[in-house]
């Protein structure tokens, strides 16, 4: 009996394994229409992983993928797996991107600011194309190349790349000018126009300079040295070198900036990598400032260039650093190019300051959303009201050239702690910063009053008129207007800060830098520091 039911059940058994064989066999090694199984070993040996799944998509799977766009979606996610700073740049991007780096780009030479719909000039940069054909602070560019160019669908965006363009190219603007119903029209011919990353070189006080720099490229070393040669000529001896809010650029600007201040043979900053064998920045001795004396500015934002500049100033014992913890960026990148003009900017080094400090902060590969959260954590643990709230970690202890102890584990710390200065911050003052309405008032108050403000030929004297004018009233009255309501109480605690941000916006619209920065920075509690530092004879 036993062997009977063998029998009947043998054929059942060996059916259903064939039919479970054929149905896995579909699952797992389907063969495409030449009889080839793209699932063999041959298919992912020629190749890498990445290029094979790339392939195995763009051959097999179900729907059509256009494999350039899941290239371009994909490279950014493996670039942040490595480290925040390691990127990619999409060619419609790498441009614009380059150009800050380069000091020009090719455009009309206008700096522009966009109110109720329309692009509102606010300055010609002097001897670029717009300045020779006479466009003036103030025109309403209204119309672009015969077509109207007005409206919601302005944006910063779509105006740079409508006004910027290849060099001899033309752009035809049509432009309406305050109190006159004409339209004007000029064929603007784009240029060359420079890009300054040294904002301002004025005398601060008698045989103290200040120089404000914002960004470090591939102009900026000249740009330095002018600023010295003016201010020498102005009997300058002593520096504040103001580096806040500078995110960094060329490491080789920061080298042969800082060069200036160091005697022969100083280490100025080394970088090293995994590929990267240490190479060191040494003082060649030809500094034209070497005697001077200095301070650095810094906060939160000075980042790359500016710790390896700050660093090297801190480390050599060449002058004090003023401010708060720098940001820490130390990490080197190289820009690789492809051929359709993207490029990546992948991590290859570390950036050390003299006493063999990394000016990294920590991070963790792939959480990238902690490393962005950094400043805001800071903030909220005090660090910028209060210096012992700064935690140094005691096994990153290293010393200065003069023996000071100084402490890695990201960013410069201060030598001279200056907080965050909150006591004129208000919500009314946030409110109408945040909504970009003292701009509005300032470019409204110019182009009202240009012809006043013009017969004053230096800061002071405008100063001077400005203080005398009823601003304060008339700008809360305008942000009213613009749904913002008056507040006696906040307005009262902010009035100091707000009169000085109308004086300085109004100064800049009507006379540039040279005006605004020193209206700005008048009562700065760095500059009071700086001062009380340099003016100490010890």
């Amino acid at each position: 009996m036993m062997k009977n039911n063998r029998i009947i059940w043998l054929p059942i058994a060996l059916g259903l394994a064939i039919a479970l064989g054929i149905f896995i066999g579909t699952l797992v090694s389907t063969p495409d229409q030449a009889g080839r199984n793209v699932f063999d070993k041959s298919f992912f040996s020629e190749k890498s992983k990445l290029e094979a799944i790339l392939d195995l998509i763009d051959s097999e799977y179900v729907e059509e993928v256009n494999r350039d766009s899941l290239t371009e979606d994909l490279i950014p996610k493996l670039l942040a797996n490595l480290d925040p700073h390691s990127v990619y740049i999409p060619a419609k991007d790498l441009e614009m991107v380059n150009e800050d780096l380069e000091g020009s780009f090719s455009g009309i030479g206008v700096q522009f600011n966009i109110q109720n719909d329309t692009i509102m000039v606010i300055s010609v940069i002097n001897g670029g194309p717009s300045s020779r054909l006479g466009i003036q602070p103030g025109d309403r560019i209204v119309m672009v190349d015969d077509s109207s160019f007005v409206g919601k669908s302005i944006t910063n965006e779509r105006v740079l790349k409508t006004l910027r363009g290849k060099k001899g190219s033309k752009v035809k603007l049509g432009i309406k000018r305050r109190n006159s119903d004409k339209l004007y029209t000029y064929t603007v011919t784009r240029g060359d126009v420079p890009l300054k990353s040294v904002d301002i070189a004025y005398r601060l006080a008698p045989g103290v300079g200040y120089i404000k720099v914002s960004s470090f490229g591939a102009q900026t070393y000249n740009e330095f040295l002018t600023a010295i040669a003016k201010l020498k000529y102005e009997r300058v001896s002593k520096f504040v070198i103001d580096l806040r809010g500078n995110p960094g650029g060329f490491l080789d600007a920061a080298i042969n900036m800082v060069n200036e201040f160091l005697p022969e043979g100083s280490l100025i900053v080394y970088t090293e990598g995994k590929a990267f064998a240490r190479k060191d920045a040494i003082a060649d001795g030809n500094g034209s400032c070497q005697r001077a004396e200095i301070v650095v500015l810094i906060d939160e934002f000075s980042a790359s260039a500016s710790e390896i500049f700050a660093g090297a100033i801190q480390d050599n014992d060449r002058g004090l650093i003023i401010g708060r913890r720098s940001f820490g960026k130390g990490l080197v990148q190289q820009q690789i190019p492809f051929a359709d003009s993207s490029a990546v900017r992948l991590t290859i080094a570390r950036y050390y300051t003299p006493s063999g400090r990394s000016i990294q902060k920590p991070y963790k590969r792939g959480d990238n959303n902690s490393y962005e959260q950094d400043i805001l954590n800071r903030y909220k643990h005090g660090e910028f009201s209060n210096r012992d709230s700064i935690k140094a970690n005691d096994s990153l202890q290293y010393r200065t050239l003069g023996g000071r102890i100084v402490y890695g584990g990201g960013g410069i710390t201060a030598d001279i702690f200056v907080p965050k200065d909150t006591l004129h911050y208000t919500p009314y003052l946030n409110r109408v910063a945040d909504e970009g309405l003292l701009y509005e008032y300032a470019f409204r108050y110019t182009d009202t009053n240009r012809s006043k403000l013009s017969r004053y030929k230096n800061w002071q004297d405008l100063l001077a008129y400005l203080q005398r004018q009823p601003l304060l009233n008339d700008f809360t009255q305008y942000a009213a207007s613009r749904g913002v309501k008056r507040n006696s109480r906040e307005i009262l605690i902010s009035a100091p800060l707000l009169e000085k941000m109308l004086y300085a916006y109004i100064a800049r619209d009507s006379a540039g830098d040279e005006a605004f920065y020193p209206i700005f920075n008048l009562d700065d509690p760095y500059l009071k520091e700086a001062l009380k530092v340099l003016n100490n004879k010890k």
